[in-house]
């Protein structure tokens, strides 16, 4: 350990921008043995480890770096999966630039932070090729009592995962038709290959949680219907609905939404028929793109359009590179497979009628700060241009759905943001037994805080669930 004088930081090796642009594959190489050994032999071993602290999970960071520094790879899987249900896929989505390295104390010395994720998803990538990854052991059999979860993303995967651990019957019920939510539809395949998601969802269904697909609550069953079906439920639906751009001709045909957009494209690299995308309604080759937007959906979409074959790939965003909320290093990729960004810049109206034409835009300047403490982007007058598009893309953030129409379940509270109300002691919402986690109380966010949500929610749900055991039984013996 505290090799990190003498030995500088290296990331693994990036597939060169002209290659990558050209397939949906992940754009790193793994790294070797002997070189995740080295990069992990960096770390200076903090009495207080900032990076274990800022990371949602907490993470043992410190100490699975250097079991896998010593070549104890085994036990730094098990160490790294005690606190995670998705090591290699939080190490390869999370954005450790504002997380763990960003905050290693390392980094802070001027050395360079030691590569965490990275590391991480070495460890878990090589304990599944060596078969360490099993299927979930209960530790005793609570089959008499079932969990029905509703969503199969990060934060509904996780609380099945420990659930299933403590020995309840649990069910996963998911509108889509694979498991996995944005893990397998939002994200492309360049940051997150689908076998990663896939491996995972058969694992949890080889430990024997039951999967309900194409399964949407308030058609094929109701809130109702479930909470009588099973002793608890939980919500974990995240956030679909789409913030969309106010301004005049947003309505036109080449306008659209970022969600639909990856879908389609995920959805094609699945081998479906996407009609949307083979009429060239979410198809970008030979297109004119711009996407409105400065988070990892947009740098999503960007970076998808270039491997569609698009034209030309513009990013609007309304404030600077220093205040974008996306991961710095995803602007960088993007930037080094041909996408423009253009900063300080806000669409004003679309050009065109049936189908759009190009983006009429007003350049923009950071004002005072607004209630959040960032400088308010407004207005400069007299700035104003025009970009040519042939399609449109909103990446600007994603809104609740209201559920309690779509669950057929009007007592199902809610905040003034859409989002589900919820006891934060006991995490259950307005309704007894209906337990609510994930971006759907949170608003979006992060997946390592999904997983964070659905970790802390299975507890609060197991003490509950031993709790309703106890008092039937009481019962049970009052009524002999």
């Amino acid at each position: 350990m505290l090799k990190f004088v003498g030995t500088g930081q290296a990331y693994p090796e990036k597939r060169a921008p002209e290659v990558r642009a050209e397939d949906f594959a992940e754009i790193t190489k793994a790294y070797l043995t002997a070189k995740a050994e080295e990069q992990a032999g960096r770390c200076s071993q903090c009495g207080v480890p900032y990076c274990s602290t800022h990371c949602p999970l907490h993470n043992h960071i410190p100490d699975w770096l250097r079991l896998t520094a010593e070549g104890r790879l085994r036990e730094a899987y098990e160490l790294s999966a005690a606190t995670s249900t998705m090591p290699e896929i939080c190490g390869r989505i999370c954005p450790q630039d504002r997380l763990c390295e960003g905050n290693c104390v390392i980094e802070f010395s001027g050395h360079g932070a030691v590569t965490i994720g990275s590391i991480e998803k070495f460890i878990t990538d090589t304990a599944w090729k060596e078969g360490w990854v099993e299927p979930i052991t209960p530790v005793r059999d609570r089959s008499g009592q079932s969990v029905g979860i509703i969503g199969a993303g990060p934060a509904g995967l996780t609380a099945a995962e420990y659930l299933r651990g403590h020995g309840y019957e649990v069910h996963v019920y998911d509108r889509h038709d694979r498991a996995g939510g944005l893990l397998v539809y939002g994200i492309p395949g360049f940051k997150l290959e689908k076998e990663v998601v896939n491996r995972r969802f058969e694992r949890l269904r080889d430990s024997g949680i039951r999967f309900h697909l194409s399964f949407e609550v308030g058609k094929d069953a109701t809130l109702a219907e479930l909470r009588q079906k099973h002793d608890a439920l939980l919500i974990a639906t995240g956030v679909y609905k789409a913030r969309a751009i106010k301004a005049p001709g947003v309505g036109a045909g080449g306008v659209v939404k970022a969600l639909d957009y990856l879908i389609a494209s995920n959805r094609m690299g699945f081998g479906d028929v996407v009609p949307e995308f083979l009429n060239g309604g979410l198809n970008a080759e030979g297109k004119n793109v711009v996407v409105v937007g400065g988070g990892d959906t947009a740098m999503d979409c960007v970076r998808t359009a270039i491997r569609q074959g698009a034209k030309s790939v513009k990013c609007l965003y309304r404030r600077d590179r220093a205040n974008m909320p996306g991961s710095q290093r995803e602007v960088a990729n993007a930037e080094e497979e041909g996408v423009e960004f253009v900063w300080l810049s806000a669409p004003d109206a679309f050009d065109g009628d049936a189908k759009v034409a190009g983006v009429r835009a007003s350049r923009m300047r950071l004002g005072a700060p607004d209630a959040s403490g960032r400088r308010a982007p407004e207005a400069d007058p007299g700035s104003e241009f025009r970009l040519d598009a042939d399609i449109v893309i909103q990446a600007l953030g994603f809104d609740p759905e209201d559920l309690p129409q779509m669950f057929g379940a009007p007592e199902l509270s809610v905040t003034r943001w859409g989002t589900l109300r919820v006891d934060h002691k006991t995490m259950q919402t307005s309704l007894p037994g209906v337990f609510a986690a994930g971006d759907i109380v949170r608003g979006a966010s992060l997946v390592v805080w999904g997983v964070r949500d659905g970790r802390d929610v299975s507890e609060r749900m197991h003490s509950w669930l031993k709790d309703k055991a106890k008092a039937a039984k009481a019962a049970e013996t009052v009524a002999a």
